[in-house]
C-alpha cells in the first residue's frame, strides 16, 4: 500500500534524515553567522551595526519558527524530487565532469540561481501576491540571520522550486549540488546578519563590488522595500534600475563610521529609513 505512493515510502525511509539534514544547515549557518555577529558587536568593529534598532527575542522566535516551517516544505518537495530522479525525469549524475568542468557548473549554478531569485524575488512584491507570499518574510524589519528561511509556505516552495527546475534541465554531479545549497544557506545567513561583514574597501574595486553585502539586503528590509531584490550579485538590479540609489553611500557610512558616533548616526539613518518603510500590516507595495 505505501509502496503504491513512492512519496510516501520515501518520507517513511528517509524523512528524519532529509529534515534533519536541512534544518541543521540553516541552524549551523544561522548559529555561527550569529556567534560571529555577536563576537564583532563587542569588538572595534562594533560600529558595522547596519541599524540602531534591535531585533526583539519576539522577532528571532519567528523567524526560527517559520524556518523550521519553511524546512518542511522542503521536505515534502524532497519527496518528490528524488522520486522523481528515481523515475528518470529529473537527473541523476554521480560522476564528475572533471574539477574545472564541476567549478564550471557551480559558477552556473550561483549564477541561474540569482536570476531566478532576483526575478520571483520581484514578481512576490507585486500588490496582488505580496500578502500572501512575501509579507512574512518582511516582518523582519531589522532582520537576524535566523531569517535566512523565515518564509510562508507559498514562498517557500517558490523558493525549493529552483532545484527540480534546474535538475530537470541539467545533470549535475551530487558533490556539486552539495557545494552549492550549503553556500546558499550561508550567503542567505549573512545576508540577513544585520551587521556588515565585507571590507570596506568591497565597492571601490571591480573584483567585488557585484557581489552582495550585507547593507545591500539589509536595505530591502528596511527602507528600500521595492530595490535590491538581488541575492548574490548586484549586476541584476543594476541593470533593471532597482538598485536604491543611497546603497554605496550607506554602505560607505556603516564601514567608515567610528565606534563612538555609530549609535547617533545608526539613529539618523533608522529616522530615514523609517519614514520610506510603510507600516507592513497595511504594506501595499508598488508595481515595479
Amino acid at each position: 500500500m505505501i509502496h503504491a505512493f513512492p512519496p510516501l515510502a520515501i518520507l517513511l525511509e528517509k524523512g528524519p534524515a532529509i529534515f534533519a539534514f536541512d534544518f541543521g544547515r540553516y541552524l549551523i549557518a544561522a548559529g555561527v553567522t550569529s556567534a560571529i555577529v555577536w563576537g564583532l558587536r563587542r569588538s572595534s568593529l562594533a560600529a558595522r551595526k547596519i541599524q540602531a534598532r534591535e531585533a526583539t527575542a519576539a522577532d528571532r522566535r519567528r523567524e526560527f519558527l517559520q524556518s523550521l516551517q519553511t524546512a518542511g516544505v522542503y521536505l515534502f518537495v524532497a519527496l518528490f524530487i528524488i522520486w522523481g530522479t528515481d523515475a528518470g525525469v529529473l537527473h541523476r549524475f554521480q560522476g564528475s565532469y572533471g574539477l574545472l568542468g564541476d567549478m564550471a557548473l557551480l559558477a552556473a549554478i550561483i549564477v541561474a540561481h540569482d536570476a531566478y531569485f532576483y526575478w520571483v524575488h520581484r514578481v512576490m512584491h507585486h500588490p496582488k501576491l505580496f500578502k500572501a507570499f512575501h509579507r512574512a518574510h518582511h516582518r523582519s524589519v531589522t532582520p537576524t540571520p535566523w531569517a535566512a528561511y523565515s518564509f510562508a509556505i507559498p514562498e517557500a516552495f517558490v523558493m525549493i522550486a529552483f532545484v527540480p527546475f534546474w535538475l530537470f534541465f541539467v545533470a549535475t554531479p551530487a558533490w556539486v549540488m552539495m557545494l552549492w545549497i550549503n553556500f546558499q544557506i550561508v550567503r542567505n545567513a549573512m545576508g540577513h546578519a544585520g551587521f556588515e561583514l565585507h571590507p570596506r574597501w568591497w565597492l571601490s574595486t571591480p573584483l567585488t563590488r557585484w557581489i552582495n553585502t550585507t547593507t545591500h539586503h539589509d536595505l530591502h528590509h528596511s527602507g528600500g522595500f521595492n530595490r535590491n531584490y538581488g541575492l548574490y550579485f548586484t549586476w541584476w538590479d543594476k541593470w533593471m534600475g532597482t538598485e536604491h540609489p543611497h546603497y554605496a553611500e550607506r554602505f560607505h557610512a556603516v564601514v567608515t563610521r567610528e565606534p563612538a558616533r555609530a549609535t547617533a548616526a545608526a539613529a539618523v539613518q533608522a529616522s530615514g529609513e523609517m519614514t520610506e518603510t510603510m507600516s507592513l500590516r497595511s504594506v501595499q507595495p508598488s508595481r515595479s
